[in-house]
């Protein structure tokens, strides 16, 4: 099982996208919320090199953000290895 990774803040649409998709999928995630907290803030953009959210990470590997994770999950990215 893949460890999954993804920076939200409360407010944010896509971040409730993202977690959505995952949610839909049964696929497990950490939540990580920067809402306030600079040091997670930071600790995101050095991870990712962006500064919004949601900041997605798959087993340590920046996938971007909540568009780049419905591409991946296009592509089959997210379901199951046949």
């Amino acid at each position: 099982m893949a460890n999954i990774e993804i920076y939200t803040k409360a407010t944010c649409p896509y971040c409730h996208r993202a977690k959505a998709l995952f949610t839909r999928k049964q696929v497990p995630f950490q939540e990580i919320p920067i809402d306030g907290d600079v040091d997670l803030r930071e600790e995101m953009i050095k991870r990712s090199g962006r500064t919004t959210v949601p900041q997605i990470f798959i087993d340590g590997k920046h996938v971007g953000g909540c568009d780049d994770l419905h591409a991946l999950d296009a592509r089959g990215g997210l379901d199951p290895p046949a």
